[in-house]
């Protein structure tokens, strides 16, 4: 085919499409479920019709192919350990019993039962539900959702192309389950997953399916020839099956490397490959292989995880050159639109200029359309769009916003000695210790209590000028004079104010800095029914007045033990919000470092000797490929050290982490030269301590021993087993107690039961030491 009759044949298409509707009906109906409130037939019914709008929008929008299968009540790693049949046998029963809530138990937990462990799904901010395999999993089909799904698109006179995550992926994504060796590699199971697949590509032929997607995005993380190899089979398996759909191998969020020569020969009909945050790469390998003769290329020009409106003749560009690679060459985002809010226009708080720069999912959706139009008729078919276009990028590039020459010149200024404290950890432990006084085997929390009805009805009130600003303030007190009593009677050892003013860990702090924007319905999933609005970093950040000071100093009037202030880190600042791309990454974290800075100053000045500056998002914007996490790891360990450089001795810094794979950044954790560390630990049975022990970690740490993203309450005799096997790798003198991450999400009747068993059991360990 030529390059003409290529362009002739460009479609545009999405990868996958946020869950949530507009309103987070989806949240509402979940949550509505649990609580008993919605039945099941609702819960479906809710689902269904999220569906068919997000299905018909994207078809009006000018979209061939609709995803179907990427829509999931809670995640779909989750979905697809369903399809496969690997539930764990401690859920089979309540699955077998009522599959939906079986399903949910998994996710969550039951009193009874254990969740699934949750991690960071690659370098987002989504999380994943694990899954759990050993040596004795058998698979099995169940195509349900994939086939009853394709048939509601197929329903409605659309063209749906399922999506599923890949085997390969799948396998790589899996932990040996509980009691399995933990050398047990769960990719030695392929070749009994892929007849399961076989199947389930057969069931959705059936259903009339011409294309089917199945999503690679471990293949662009470093590979072993044997993980290569096992790719390689997988596809000739899938390829050559003698009745199967079209098999769309897709790609995602950085360049393929040494999977793509493996990909590009197998039988498979097509490839999508990331054209953003890898062009270049992707592009050179793409020609390196020869390009794909007869087979289709899905280009991902259009970046599916940040809000700024493409740069359309670049992205125009891109694709001509891809032109000659491949037999059709189709336009996507670079990866699912989950990660992304789902409409721009709805925003009504920022500036219309501004809100110009910005392209949530519908307006990804209108940029993809218009390349693919631009592609196959010429530029002259959207000259309109094009010009528009060039006048947005300029007006972003040439607005005050986006430059304070104050801000620059500061940063510029930092030297090596503001990233370091002025004393060496040895001495300042011992500093801590006589300051502070604390208990072998300290207590705390991560920093949020549960958000009550009381509070949420009061913000209600505050912005439906039902109250006024003082009114609110005294319902603020209130919270934190119950958070602080409770949590002394309850026998915790440093304080916390429990954060009733704040909205989220990261908004709050980015409405108060110069450079942010907020907005009001951007919702993006994070897990589960947890969805999270992120800032856009639009412009050089600095901090105009104290941000905490005020009530980390009242909650600290109100006792006599240490209350820690609570900030978050600069890494997790970025992390969780949408960046700018005009810059380098590093000197953006430098400039809210600074910003950071000023305040943990001003926190020590009023008297706050125990300080928290959360960084749970290191881990997860490690760069997927080893080669590119030593400058990353530079930078990001430098924005935390310039953070919290500039206190005293006796001042206790801590930091937090959670949910994520602590193993592949040790070293980093070390370099970060925080005080204290706490850490997700309890759904993953105390793997962190005996990380850091193996790497000889010199400071303090607390591995969780109350999993907060499941409502069950552990007993005191669970937490203390937990406690114990945190003793087998951290010595009692360096070792905390505290559950797994903030309350926030919690009711207070299971956050009072839990917190108290979790002090029951830091005294009953106490004991036994004492005795010992």
């Amino acid at each position: 085919m030529t390059a003409k009759s290529a362009a002739a044949a460009a479609q545009a298409t999405v990868y996958g499409y946020p869950r949530q509707g507009q309103g987070r009906e989806l949240k509402k109906a979940v949550e509505g479920y649990w609580k008993g409130r919605v039945d099941a037939d609702a819960l479906r019914a809710t689902a269904a019709e999220l569906r068919r709008t997000n299905w018909r929008q994207l078809a009006e929008a000018g979209v061939h192919e609709v995803p179907t299968g990427d829509f999931s009540y809670y995640d779909h790693v989750l979905d697809t350990s369903v399809m496969v049949g690997a539930i764990p046998e401690r859920h089979r029963a309540a699955v077998e019993l009522h599959a939906l809530d079986g399903y949910f138990a998994m996710a969550r937990g039951t009193q009874d039962v254990a969740p699934l462990e949750m991690t960071k799904w690659f370098d987002t901010n989504y999380h994943y539900l694990v899954p759990e395999l050993g040596p004795n999993t058998v698979f099995t089909t169940d195509s349900t959702k994939q086939v009853a799904e394709f048939g509601e698109a197929l329903a409605l006179g659309l063209t749906p192309r399922p999506v599923l995550v890949g085997p390969i992926t799948y396998l790589l994504l899996a932990k040996p389950a509980p009691g399995v060796a933990p050398d047990f590699d769960p990719l030695t199971l392929l070749d009994r997953l892929l007849p399961v697949y076989a199947e389930v590509l057969g069931d959705l032929r059936a259903a009339g399916a011409e294309w089917v997607q199945l999503d690679e995005p471990a293949l662009v993380q470093d590979r072993t020839p044997a993980e290569l190899n096992a790719a390689g089979r997988a596809y000739r398996d899938l390829g050559g099956l003698d009745d199967r759909p079209k098999l769309l191998v897709a790609s995602y969020f950085g360049r393929l490397g040494d999977a793509l020569p493996v990909l590009a020969k197998a039988p498979v009909d097509g490839l999508a490959l990331d054209f953003t945050e890898a062009a270049a790469a992707n592009l050179d390998a793409l020609a390196a292989v020869g390009g794909l003769p007869g087979k289709r290329l899905v280009a991902g020009v259009v970046n599916g995880r940040n809000i700024w409106v493409n740069d359309l003749s670049a992205s125009l560009a891109t694709l001509g050159t891809l032109l000659g690679l491949a037999d059709r060459v189709d336009v996507a985002a670079s990866c699912s639109l989950l990660h992304v809010p789902l409409d721009a226009s709805a925003e009504r708080d920022i500036e219309p200029q501004i809100l110009r720069w910005l392209a949530f999912a519908r307006q990804k959706t209108t940029e993809i359309v218009t390349l693919a139009k631009g592609l196959t008729r010429g530029t002259e078919a959207i000259g309109a769009e094009l010009a528009a276009n060039r006048a947005d990028l300029a007006s972003r590039a040439g607005s005050e916003l986006t430059r304070d020459p104050a801000v620059r010149t500061r940063t510029s200024a930092v030297t090596d000695a503001d990233a370091r404290r002025s004393q060496p950890y040895s001495e300042r432990a011992a500093a801590q210790r006589t300051h502070l006084g604390l208990p072998l085997l300290p207590t705390t929390t991560i920093g949020s209590f549960p958000q009550t009805a009381e509070l949420r009805v009061a913000r209600a009130d505050l912005r439906a000028g039902r109250i006024d600003g003082a009114g609110y303030e005294e319902r603020i007190r209130a919270e934190i004079g119950e958070v602080i009593s409770f949590q002394e009677k309850t026998g915790l050892d440093v304080l916390v104010h429990g954060e009733p003013e704040r909205n989220d860990m990261v908004q709050y702090f980015a409405e108060q800095l110069t450079g942010y924007l907020a907005t009001q319905h951007g919702w993006v999933q994070s897990y589960g029914t947890r969805y999270v609005r992120p800032p856009i970093l639009a412009g050089d950040i600095s901090r105009p007045e104290p941000m905490t000071v005020r009530w980390t100093t009242y909650a600290q009037s109100l006792t006599d033990r240490p209350v820690k202030g609570m900030l978050t880190g600069p890494v997790t600042m970025l992390a969780w919000s949408f960046v700018r791309d005009d810059q380098p990454l590093g000197d953006t974290a430098r400039q809210v470092a600074l910003a950071l800075r000023d305040e943990v100053n001003e926190l020590e000045a009023a008297g706050t000797s125990v300080i928290q500056v959360d960084e749970p998002a290191l881990r997860e914007t490690l760069p997927l490929r080893a080669v590119d996490r030593p400058a990353y790891l530079a930078w990001a360990t430098e924005a935390f050290r310039i953070t919290a450089g500039g206190v005293r001795p006796e001042t206790q810094i801590h930091t937090h982490m959670c949910y994520a794979e602590f193993g592949d950044i040790v070293q980093a954790i070390d370099d970060l030269d925080a005080d204290v560390i706490s850490l997700e630990a309890a759904r993953s049975h105390m793997q962190v301590a005996r990380e850091l022990a193996e790497h000889g970690y010199p400071r303090e740490a607390g591995p969780g021993v109350y999993d907060i993203h499941s409502p069950r309450v552990p007993s005191t005799d669970e937490a203390a087993a937990l406690l114990r096997k945190g003793l087998e790798a951290i010595p009692a003198e360096r070792l905390w107690v505290n559950p797994d991450c903030g309350l926030k999400t919690r009711g207070w009747p299971e956050t009072r039961a839990s917190l108290e068993n979790l002090v029951a059991a830091a005294r009953t360990v106490r004991t036994e030491l004492a005795g010992s």
